[in-house]
């Protein structure tokens, strides 16, 4: 009986490499293998094996995108193998060795060059390509002979397989460098827009402040007078109050208190619409507020918190005003103390950041809501009762007159921190 050729010399089907994309619906490259698997339904096999394998082959090629997964490290292997597993099946039903579906090969070799890294494309090529020579082993060589021909056929199909993953995953690694390339100018895009935001919304806080101080400025000045008038004529009064007339002296001290509290709200006005002009001197940041904590209990001996100090000893000193930023603090500790439960603490806390010094306030009180934050530095915002809602926007200037930022974090009921950063002395 007279051998056949074990390998039957046929054109060989082409394929194009695969680009994964998130689509929603088929991709373009989900009807380019779909093509090549209806194709390869109405080849030369047509047994209902062969076509069901294929069938699920292309169900699987359509689904799988879309299963998030699949998308992980070791589900991309997993779908990769199972690819694998099919078309070493249709392979098997189709011919073996001498089939003429090799070409179904390149669905696992182009998914992996694809999507994995170097070291899981080499395996997974070996792997396609020593699946597709195991067929030697059920050979039956009493009915077939391997010619040249058949020599170079193998060759050809066997050889191809490597150079397809290779072309592939430099495919695929040019893309994946352009894609990471956008996402870093997208980031900062966007970090740029950011920054933009924060730069546009200080210029319009800066703009109404300066409106508001030229117009507090003008209208503390003009209430000046009359109140101290108001002031004199009320002292005048109370020294001339006839004895069986108390209630005329009740009311006249009335307005000298009432007058006392407008006067003192004026001069905090004046505080924050006139221009402030900086003593900087090389100051102890430790003994700086060390005395703003002694101001703060001398004045507010009713308010029961515990005030917890944590100064890094590695801290240097700051070229600042003195005055002023006693005052900063003084009004933060405040704020903390007020947010803060009775029987509470607050911390006051130093550190050195690169070449700033972070001085943190934090209080474990009722915490600011996520909606108040962005105005609480603006003028006459306060959410207390018997606010004037002064005192952080005049800290905030302050602070911004020495250079230096102020952040704050907090979320309501979990307390709030306050982080003021200043410029190290040389």
């Amino acid at each position: 009986m007279q051998k056949r050729p074990l390998i039957v010399t046929e054109g060989i089907i082409g394929a194009e490499p695969v680009t994964i994309s998130p689509a929603r619906f088929i991709r373009v490259e989900d009807i380019v293998w779909l093509a090549l698997i209806f194709a390869l339904c109405f080849g030369p096999y047509r047994d209902p094996y062969s076509v069901s394998v294929l069938v699920v082959l292309g169900v699987f090629q359509i689904i799988e995108p879309r299963i998030a997964w699949f998308s992980t490290q070791a589900g991309r292997a997993v779908a990769t193998l199972s690819r694998l597993l099919l078309c070493y099946l249709e392979l098997a039903l189709t011919g073996g060795i001498n089939t003429s579906y090799y070409v179904i090969l390149l669905l696992p070799i182009i998914s992996a060059a694809s999507t994995m890294k170097p070291r899981g494309t080499i395996a997974f090529t070996l792997l396609s390509m020593l699946s597709y020579l195991s067929f030697f082993l059920f050979v039956d060589w009493t009915q077939f002979e391997l010619t040249d021909v058949g020599w170079g056929e193998i060759y050809l199909r066997v050889g191809f397989l490597p150079v397809v993953a290779f072309l592939t995953y430099q495919l695929a690694k040019e893309t994946r460098i352009e894609a990471s390339k956008h996402q870093a100018a997208a980031e900062k895009l966007a970090e740029a827009n950011e920054s933009l935001q924060k730069a546009e919304d200080e210029v319009r806080r800066s703009d109404r402040l300066a409106a508001l101080g030229q117009l507090t400025a003008g209208l503390a000045h003009e209430l000046r007078n009359p109140i101290g008038t108001i002031r004199a004529s009320a002292e005048m009064l109370l020294k001339n109050v006839p004895d069986d007339k108390p209630l005329i002296g009740e009311l006249a001290g009335f307005i000298s208190t009432e007058v006392d509290r407008t006067n003192s709200l004026i001069t905090r006005f004046l505080d924050f619409a006139r221009p402030m002009h900086l003593k900087l001197e090389k100051t102890d940041i430790d003994e700086l507020l060390d005395r703003a904590i002694a101001e703060f209990e001398k004045h507010n001996p009713p308010i029961d918190v515990t005030i917890y100090r944590n100064y890094a000893p590695e801290v240097p000193g700051i070229d600042l005003d003195g005055e002023l930023m006693q005052r900063v603090f003084y009004n933060l500790i405040l704020n903390a103390a007020q947010a803060s439960p009775a029987g509470g603490s607050v911390s006051v806390k130093t550190r050195l950041v690169g070449d700033e010094v972070e001085v943190s306030v934090i209080d474990r009180g009722s915490g600011i809501a996520k909606e108040q934050l962005k105005n609480i530095f603006n003028p006459f915002f306060t959410t207390k009762p018997d606010g004037v809602g002064l005192g952080l926007a005049i800290v905030s200037k302050i602070v911004d007159e020495h250079r230096g930022t102020l952040a704050v974090e907090s979320e309501a009921g979990d307390g709030s921190v306050f982080r003021v950063f200043l410029k190290a002395a040389e």
